[in-house]
């Protein structure tokens, strides 16, 4: 077999990263060699490859989906909004510029070919390659460049199905005008439907897939029910959406829950720290934007995030900065992971992210950071509270620790990018609490600060609870949707005699 498919999606979190992952799960489990691919991804969620490469967090979850290690051709181009309106570019893993919009529209070319030799080369190695598409196909203003969806399909003779997500509404309509805006050239790749985050009884949904099947001469390929608790490496803020409150995952193993209040940035970055944290049983995780909702929580922790400079000043005016003081003057637990840990210092300079030159920081740690225009991307080991950690590091920061304690250590006890000042923490590690041993200690020290009577449990395994999650999107695809008809455009490419639907783009 060697073969390849293009997932898109009627809009952004239709669920396209998900089927992604499930194909590639289900592929993996019939000892199909698989890799996932987007040519081009717009996110703050990102990842460190084992060589050093910076790709999105969804790729590497794909890639573990698909049993193998991520890499930087598995995401060519990778998009990192900032908060000017222009994006770092990072491209085969390493920043190359930052640029607007319509400066990214004119190296769109090279990055096309840059991204098809990156497919080609998958294509060689990898039995089958799953690429996943960006926001949606019908973006009729962006096609002239596309690299992602129909322009990658064309110029790699991909065959497409597009996801649509009904839990929106209006999913025959989209899926419907999703075809018919597109021209003859591009409507000949697209094979089929997948409806997803259904709730119901699909004989229900029947007379509609029918309709569509009549009106488009496309086939349904599946429908896959709504699955909750999955949070897995989410691209972009549009997850967060309406998530006030994570639930905890199980009853509290000591006797009180523990709550943890996340600062909800606006350029927020790598928010997927928090989910070994929610993975916790009785560990409540919530956003918070404002003081008050930080009032009554154990822990609060500042994320990481694209802006550093200019998400402090958003800290300030929405009144957190006395909410964070007052916390730390009562020996109350801080954390801040990445930019987060930035903020917590007494200075940061800044002449590349946000041309600010100095501002003060929080105060709260005795730091300071000075950004540099080398971008550090490592993927460190340390330890702290007798465990090993480790992590990964995507920052311009470069931060000075000028007293208090260190938080991470190396065999040698010198300290590795992180600094404790009392019930105050920093680190620029994500992925630290992903530690099993490292995270509960972490937590049964927070707990005592609190004065709560938490415990953690003792057998919760990160790792563990994510492969099963990997595993339930494989039994979504096994279960839902027509792998035989999957396996055919996989095997089989483009199919022959699609019709076209009018009007179609000029």
């Amino acid at each position: 077999m060697n073969g390849a498919l293009l997932v898109a999606g009627t809009t952004s979190d239709a669920g396209k990263s998900v089927v992604t992952a499930g194909i590639c799960r289900w592929l993996a489990r019939q000892g199909v060699k698989v890799a996932p691919f987007k040519a081009q991804n717009m996110s703050l969620n990102s990842f460190v490859t084992a060589d050093g490469a910076e790709i999105g967090r969804a790729q590497a979850m794909q890639a573990a989906a698909a049993g193998v290690e991520p890499e930087a051709a598995m995401n060519p181009v990778l998009l990192k909004p900032g908060a000017d309106g222009r994006s770092q570019v990072v491209v085969l893993g390493q920043p190359v510029a930052e640029v607007g919009a319509l400066d990214y529209r004119e190296r769109k070319p090279a990055l096309l070919r840059i991204a098809l030799d990156c497919l080609a080369d998958l294509r060689d190695r990898y039995d089958v390659v799953v690429c996943e598409g960006a926001g949606s196909p019908a973006e009729i203003n962006l096609r002239d460049r596309d690299i992602a969806n129909m322009g990658l399909a064309t110029a790699a003779s991909l065959p497409v199905v597009v996801v649509g997500d009904i839990d929106r509404g209006g999913v025959f309509a989209s899926m419907y005008g999703t075809l018919a805006l597109l021209s003859t050239q591009d409507q000949r790749h697209l094979a089929g439907w997948i409806v997803n985050k259904f709730r119901g009884d699909v004989r229900l949904l029947q007379p509609g897939l029918d309709m569509l099947e009549r009106l488009t001469h496309r086939p349904s390929l599946g429908v896959l029910p709504m699955l909750q608790g999955l949070w897995l490496d989410a691209e972009d803020s549009l997850d967060l959406a309406g998530m006030v409150d994570r639930a905890p995952s199980g009853a509290a193993h000591g006797g009180e829950v523990l709550r943890v209040s996340v600062v909800r940035l606006p350029r927020l970055s790598n928010f997927t720290d928090i989910d070994a944290l929610a993975q916790e049983p009785g560990v409540l995780v919530r956003w918070a934007t404002r003081a008050e909702e930080l009032a009554d929580a154990d822990l609060v922790v500042l994320p990481g995030t694209r802006a550093t400079v200019a998400d402090l000043a958003w800290l300030r005016e929405r009144g957190l900065e006395r909410a964070l003081a007052e916390r730390a003057a009562r020996g109350l637990p801080v954390l801040g992971v990445c930019g987060g840990y930035q903020m917590l210092g007494r200075t940061i300079v800044d002449q590349v992210e946000s041309g600010a030159g100095a501002v003060d920081g929080l105060g709260l740690l005795p730091t300071r950071v000075e950004f540099a225009v080398a971008k550090t991307l490592a993927r460190p080991v340390g330890r702290a509270y007798g465990e090993t950690v480790a992590g990964y590091e995507i920052h311009h920061g470069v931060t000075t620790v000028e007293g208090g304690d260190p938080f991470l250590t190396d065999d040698l006890g010198r300290g590795l990018e992180g600094c404790r000042n009392g019930s105050v923490w920093g680190t620029t590690w994500h992925g630290a609490l992903e530690n099993d041993g490292f995270r509960r200690a972490f937590l049964r020290e927070v707990a005592e600060l609190a004065g709560r009577d938490f415990r953690p449990a003792p057998d919760t395994c990160f790792a563990a609870a994510r492969e099963e999650r990997l595993d339930r999107l494989g039994d979504l695809i096994e279960q839902h949707a027509d792998t035989d008809a999957l396996l055919r455009l996989i095997e089989g490419g483009v199919p022959d005699g699609l019709p076209f639907v009018p009007p179609g783009a000029p």
